[in-house]
């Protein structure tokens, strides 16, 4: 089963903005190298996290709105959001380690981590 959610103009309020739960979308495209040596990394914490982190992709190419939207310049693009608000972003292939710092930052104390403040 996949874990990764595919966003469009249509469903990225319904799955980013209106969400309980923290969403970390990835602005991808599929000729560049960069995004895909993040794709299985994003793909790995959707399975880890799922239930408590949403991690959704959205084509630069075939969406080409919603990468203006959010003043996409280059890919990949990683945003972070909680609580329907942009919260953090990251710009440029990253390390797992830094991804899920971020999210876990996103998140109400101890719900990543699997501990209680």
């Amino acid at each position: 089963m996949k874990e990764t959610i595919e966003l469009n103009e249509t469903n990225f309020e319904s799955e980013v903005l209106q969400s309980n739960q923290p969403v970390l979308v990835d602005f991808w495209a599929e000729w560049c190298g960069p995004c895909k040596m993040v794709a299985p990394l994003l793909d790995e914490i959707a399975a880890e996290q799922s239930g408590k982190v949403k991690v959704a992709k959205v084509n630069v190419d075939t969406n080409p709105v919603l990468a203006a939207r959010f003043g996409i310049q280059g890919i990949p693009t990683l945003l972070y959001f909680a609580g329907g608000e942009l919260r953090d972003r990251t710009v440029g292939a990253t390390g797992k380690r830094v991804i899920v710092s971020k999210l876990e930052k996103l998140a109400t104390p101890g719900e990543l981590a699997g501990t209680t403040n």
